[in-house]
């Protein structure tokens, strides 16, 4: 009991490591006062650009796989233990201390939470996130896809390991409350996407 009550404050410290923050910081920016406010991968690619985005998932995933590493790998903790500190990751990323209790959305720390307890599954999640994405340019959308999917992959591809089902539905339930303001501007029809990119032009004479 107590080594799991350590393991899970030692995960939610990882996971409150507020990167998101401290980046937009580093360039002057107040990222929670810009955009949506949220310090997620998304949101800071939005304001400070796409090279910044894909900095801040990268490191909010690390923070999740290294969570789940520290108790299943370096102290050999066990299967269920280490699912509690994945979920504590995320947990901090979602309401980190630094921040008052404030955070982002999960998504790309529950990834790195997959990465290091079911890759096989986070392969599948990220196909569906992927194709969601290229259909319908939406990222919150394919964010909830994919976190709607995570429990039945889990079924599917991890079959009787009940911490980690148990796990799936509880980062589910995250990510989708996080989502709710997502979702009331895709009620309103308001929600931001990406548009497609338009084939460039080809310079030279035209014929007549």
């Amino acid at each position: 009991m107590t080594i799991g009550f350590l393991l899970f404050g030692a995960g939610f410290l990882i996971g409150s490591i507020p990167f998101g923050a401290w980046i937009a910081r580093s360039q002057g920016v107040d990222i929670q006062k810009r955009g949506s406010g949220n310090i997620g991968a998304t949101n800071v690619g939005r304001v400070l650009g796409k090279k910044w985005g894909y900095l801040v998932f990268l490191l909010d995933a690390l923070k999740g796989w290294f969570a789940v590493w520290l108790a299943a790998e370096f102290l050999q903790a066990g299967d269920a233990a280490s699912v509690l500190t994945g979920v504590a990751a995320v947990a901090g990323h979602v309401f980190s201390p630094w921040l008052n209790f404030k955070g982002g959305k999960g998504v790309a720390t529950s990834a790195g939470v997959l990465l290091g307890l079911a890759p096989v599954v986070l392969i599948w999640t990220a196909a569906i996130w992927g194709f969601s994405f290229f259909v319908k340019r939406i990222v919150s959308v394919s964010s909830l896809l994919a976190a709607t999917s995570f429990p039945f992959l889990v079924l599917w591809l991890e079959p009787g390991r009940q911490a980690l089902l148990a796990a799936a539905f509880a980062l589910a339930g995250l990510v989708w409350y996080r989502h709710r303001d997502n979702l009331q501007r895709l009620v309103r029809g308001t929600e931001n996407g990406f548009e497609k990119k338009r084939p460039a032009r080809r310079k030279g004479k035209t014929k007549r």
